[in-house]
């Protein structure tokens, strides 16, 4: 593996091996009235032949293109994540796809990637990319973006979930967004880069994202096996049906009576977004303390975009780690999916 210090600069992918791009929406998508309105535009009004068409070097490139959503990604829902899962698995087993694009919308897309990077073994690459600007305006960022994403996608030995934003490669198990409008958005934490795109070449500075163990809920999502069938594959098959984890933020001043409402309206799960490394406000302790006696599950997260939760000098909420607060709610959604549909499946 190549060092940062001296990187290698990698051959260019063959132009043969097939692309398939799946749009979602985003600003990546998104079209404005004035070409230099870059925050008052509609999300996702562009299909995925639309960006294909935007960068005429696509032309050359062997990919196929599919819009499974058009969503402005700050409403993206669970029942997405299932359809992007499955379709994923199907496009993946194909032995002509050397590797798949996601186009996402950047607010949620660390989200989105965390989710199939726990549920969906990758062993080509699934490189998710976006914009910060709309396809209108005077600096589009979404189309080089677009590039640099299917280029990624047919790379050799490439694997894993990966983001391919502003010249850089992300793990999509790293990511988290930083900046709310700047063009380079998007930080990998301690972990770093994997690599960067250079005039359509690859400078790798370390391996790619092998994927994770692959979480117990992820054999009940979108594919559930035979044996395991009538309630579990109902629930399963059912973003509706997942237990619902929601995230309360420790602050100055911070309110008790927002966990207990929150449990009262069903959560099954709370992640505290802590202050510095976890704390957590004492009113929100003792609400968190009710909210587990009620069979709530807790867990504790910093709100600090890097760094993480070291050490636990808490005994509860139990620590989610160096996990973000939203890879800590999703964590600790799949833990309760996978425990939830056991218990449909021995109750059957």
């Amino acid at each position: 593996m190549p060092s940062p210090a001296v990187a290698a600069t990698a051959a260019p992918a063959p132009s043969g091996q097939r692309v398939v791009i799946l749009a979602t929406g985003g600003t990546i998508a998104g079209v404005a009235a004035r070409a230099e309105d870059h925050v008052g535009y509609q999300a996702g009004a562009l299909g995925a032949e639309s960006l294909v068409a935007a960068v005429p070097e696509l032309a050359q490139r062997n990919v196929e293109a599919h819009t499974l959503a058009r969503l402005d990604s700050c409403d993206m829902g669970h029942d997405t994540w299932l359809a992007l899962l499955e379709r994923l698995r199907t496009e993946l087993a194909r032995p002509e796809v050397a590797g798949a694009v996601v186009t996402h919308g950047t607010d949620t897309l660390e989200e989105t990637a965390y989710f199939l990077h726990r549920t969906l073994a990758a062993p080509k690459p699934v490189v998710f990319t976006a914009a910060m600007r709309p396809a209108t305006a005077l600096s589009a960022d979404g189309p080089q973006n677009l590039l640099d994403a299917v280029t990624l996608a047919a790379w050799p030995g490439a694997c894993g979930v990966l983001l391919a934003f502003a010249g850089k490669v992300y793990a999509g198990c790293d990511v988290r967004k930083v900046h709310g409008y700047r063009v380079e958005a998007f930080d990998a934490g301690d972990a770093g880069l994997v690599g960067t795109l250079v005039e359509g070449r690859l400078r790798q500075y370390r391996a790619w994202p092998r994927p994770a163990e692959l979480h117990a809920a992820a054999a009940r999502l979108a594919q559930v096996p035979d044996a395991v069938a009538g309630d579990v594959a109902d629930f399963a098959a059912d973003a509706a049906a997942w237990p619902a984890v929601d995230i309360v933020t420790s602050h100055a001043g911070a309110r008790g009576e927002v966990i207990d409402a929150l449990v009262r309206a069903g959560a099954r799960g709370l992640v505290i977004a802590g202050t510095g490394n976890g704390s957590v406000h004492h009113a929100l302790l003792s609400a968190a303390a009710r909210a587990q006696a009620a069979g709530v599950v807790v867990r504790r997260a910093s709100r600090c975009q890097l760094g993480g939760v070291v050490g636990d000098k808490h005994e509860t909420p139990r620590s989610a780690g160096l996990l973000t607060v939203p890879q800590a709610r999703i964590e600790l959604m799949l833990d309760l999916i996978a425990s939830a549909a056991d218990a449909a499946g021995n109750g059957r």
